[in-house]
C-alpha cells in the first residue's frame, strides 16, 4: 500500500516526541527559621538546660516539656526531644529546603543542688515569657552551672546528721538513739564524701556505707549506749538517709507516661544502690553475729491518734534538713518541711485509724503530691523539691532492717517476704505521688486562668 507524502508528513507529526516545559524550583515548606548560628545557640542552651534537669532526677516528660518550650520560645517551631537515661538529643526540623540540624549531650554527673535548680527553673520562666535573649541565657546558664554551693560542706553533714535523729525520733526512739543515729550518720557523710573524691562506684558507696551505719550501731549496742532492742531504730535511721535522694518517684513517673528506656535506667540504678546498701548492712550484721554483740528487733507499737502531732513535727524536720543537705534555700526549705507535715500527718493519721501500711502509704503520697504541685508553683518552688523532700521520711527503713535482721540473724526466710513489703510501700509512695501530681494539673490550670484574668482586670 502506497502513502501520499501529506499521509506520511501527518504520521510523523504524531509520533513527534514532545519538548518538556521548563520545571519551576519547588517551593519552601514551613516557616522561616533563624540562621544557622541561631538555631545552634539555641539547642545548645536547651540541652544544657535538659542536662541540668536529668542530673537532678527530673522525670522525664518534664525535661521533654522544658525543651520544646524554651525552642519554641526562641523560633524554633518544629523540634522532636529524645531523653534517656544517660542522653538528651534535640532536632530541629527545618521543611524541606533544608535539612534538619540534631545536636546531643551526655548526662556524666549526677546530685542534688536544690539552690541550683531553682535558679534554673526561674531562667527557664523568663525564657518562655520572652524576657531574655538568647546569647544572655546562655550566660545566666554558665553562672548557674558553675557557681558554688550556697551552704559549706560541714553544713551538709550536719543536716545529714540532724535528719537522721529526726528520723531515729520519727520511728520511736529516744534523745540517746537521735544522738547515736546523728554522729554514725556524720561519720558515714564524711567517709563517702572521701571515697567520692577517689571515684569510686556509687554502688560501693552504699556498702560502705550501710556497713558503716550497721557497725556504728552495733558499736553503740555493745557499748551499753543503746540497748539491743533499739538498735534496729539507729540502723533504720541510717537506711532512710541513704535511701534518700533516690530517683524512685522519677522512675514510676517515666514508666507510666512511656518514656520505658529511662524508667528503666533509673530502676536499675534504684535497684542497685539498694542492693548496695542491703548488703553492707547485712555484712555487718553477720560480723555483729560472730562476735557475739547481741540485738534484737524493737517492738512495733501501732500508732496512736496521741502520738501524731510528734510524728508530723519529727516528720517535717526530717524533710527539712533532707532539703537543707541538698543546699535549699529558705523558700525551700518551707515548702519540704510543709509537704512532709501533710504526708506524715495523713498516713500517722490513716494508720491510727486502722489501715494498712501500703494503703496509708499511697493516700499520703497523693496528698503530698497534689498539694505539692500547688504549692511549688504558687511559691515558685521546684516541684522536685516537693516530691523528693515530702517522701523522705516515709520511706521503709525499719521495714527494710527487719527483713535483712531476719534473713541474717534468724534464718528465717520470713525476711524475704519483709523485704518485699518494703519494696511495695517504696512503689506505693512513687505511684500515689505521680497521681497526685496528675490530679494537680488541672487546678493548677484554672488557678494560672484565675490569676491571668484578674491581673487582666486590674
Amino acid at each position: 500500500m502506497r502513502h501520499t507524502p501529506g499521509v506520511r508528513a501527518s504520521f510523523w507529526r504524531r509520533r513527534r516526541v514532545p519538548v518538556p516545559a521548563p520545571q519551576r524550583q519547588p517551593a519552601e515548606v514551613g516557616p522561616e527559621l533563624p540562621s544557622d548560628a541561631t538555631v545552634n545557640m539555641v539547642l545548645d542552651l536547651a540541652l544544657r538546660i535538659g542536662e541540668v534537669q536529668l542530673a537532678s532526677g527530673a522525670a522525664a516528660a518534664d525535661v521533654a516539656s522544658t525543651l520544646l518550650a524554651v525552642t519554641a520560645a526562641y523560633g524554633l517551631p518544629r523540634c522532636e526531644v529524645d531523653v534517656t537515661f544517660i542522653s538528651i538529643s534535640v532536632c530541629c526540623h527545618r521543611g524541606t529546603a533544608a535539612s534538619p540540624v540534631m545536636s546531643m549531650r551526655v548526662v556524666r554527673s549526677r546530685g542534688l543542688d536544690y539552690t541550683r535548680l531553682a535558679g534554673l527553673e526561674a531562667l527557664v520562666r523568663r525564657v518562655i515569657a520572652g524576657r531574655t535573649t538568647a546569647e544572655e541565657a546562655s550566660a545566666e546558664l554558665d553562672a548557674i552551672s558553675s557557681a558554688k554551693h550556697p551552704y559549706p560542706r560541714w553544713l551538709a553533714t550536719l543536716a545529714w546528721a540532724a535528719m537522721a535523729a529526726s528520723v531515729a525520733l520519727l520511728l520511736g526512739g529516744g534523745p540517746m538513739m537521735a544522738l547515736v543515729a546523728a554522729a554514725v550518720t556524720a561519720v558515714v557523710d564524711r567517709v563517702g564524701r572521701i571515697l567520692n573524691r577517689h571515684n569510686l562506684p556509687f554502688f560501693f558507696q552504699q556498702v560502705a556505707g550501710g556497713a558503716l551505719g550497721a557497725a556504728g550501731a552495733l558499736v553503740a549496742t555493745a557499748t551499753g549506749l543503746v540497748p539491743p532492742n533499739q538498735l534496729s531504730l539507729v540502723v533504720a535511721a541510717g537506711i532512710v538517709v541513704l535511701l534518700s535522694g533516690l530517683s524512685v518517684v522519677s522512675s514510676v513517673q517515666d514508666a507510666i507516661n512511656g518514656y520505658n528506656v529511662t524508667a528503666s535506667g533509673r530502676t536499675m540504678e534504684t535497684l542497685l544502690m539498694s542492693v548496695g546498701l542491703i548488703t553492707g548492712v547485712a555484712f555487718a550484721l553477720r560480723i555483729g553475729v560472730h562476735f557475739g554483740i547481741g540485738s534484737t528487733l524493737a517492738p512495733v507499737s501501732p500508732l496512736s491518734f496521741g502520738t501524731v502531732p510528734i510524728q508530723i513535727v519529727t516528720g517535717a524536720a526530717a524533710a527539712v534538713f533532707f532539703a537543707l543537705a541538698s543546699y535549699g534555700q529558705p523558700r525551700a526549705l518551707l515548702v519540704a518541711g510543709v509537704s512532709s507535715a501533710m504526708g506524715v500527718g495523713a498516713y500517722s493519721t490513716l494508720q491510727a485509724a486502722g489501715a494498712d501500711v501500703l494503703t496509708g502509704s499511697a493516700l499520703a503520697a497523693v496528698l503530698i503530691g497534689f498539694c505539692g504541685q500547688l504549692l511549688s508553683r504558687r511559691l515558685k518552688v521546684p516541684p522536685l523539691v516537693v516530691g523528693i523532700s515530702g517522701l523522705t521520711p516515709l520511706l521503709p527503713g525499719l521495714t527494710t532492717y527487719r527483713g535483712l535482721y531476719q534473713l541474717t540473724v534468724q534464718g528465717d526466710v520470713a525476711g524475704l517476704s519483709t523485704l518485699v513489703l518494703a519494696m511495695g510501700i517504696g512503689l506505693a509512695l512513687a505511684a500515689g505521688m505521680v497521681l497526685g501530681e496528675f490530679l494537680a494539673h488541672p487546678v493548677r490550670t484554672r488557678l494560672g486562668r484565675l490569676e491571668r484574668r484578674l491581673r487582666t482586670q486590674n
